[in-house]
């Protein structure tokens, strides 16, 4: 059988052209467009957000002026731990390449959240 030789240099950026057929999603699980690190002086925090007052009774004002909530429409840091404020019952997640904030999440980065905020957050 004989062998088909891609044209070009060995280094060249050129995509094979089965690429597609072998990862028909490949942008799908990547980090790309706008992120919650990327918006941390932007993001709202539960304060801002009145329905989360509701679900958050047992913090004053100050308390929810320090937890931060991913903006809707960015892309959650692959491997990043998260709270979704919307599930009463706040079990940790880990952040697949593909989720983003949505109006029915509400997402508050590990990261940013102090550990006395964040182990009230899970209680």
């Amino acid at each position: 059988m004989t062998e088909v030789q891609k044209s070009g240099q060995p280094n060249d950026r050129q995509p094979d052209e089965w690429q597609q057929d072998f990862n028909p999603n490949l942008t799908a699980v990547q980090n790309t467009g706008l992120h919650a690190s990327q918006l941390e002086k932007e993001a709202p925090t539960a304060y801002d957000i009145k329905l989360l007052h509701d679900y958050l009774p047992e913090f004053n004002d100050e308390e929810l002026k320090q937890i931060p909530v991913v903006p809707q429409g960015c892309r959650l840091k692959q491997g990043a731990t998260y709270i979704d404020l919307m599930d009463r019952s706040r079990p940790e997640l880990m952040a697949m390449g593909d989720m983003e904030a949505s109006r029915d999440h509400y997402y508050v980065p590990k990261t940013e959240v102090n550990y006395e905020l964040w182990n009230r957050l899970l209680a």
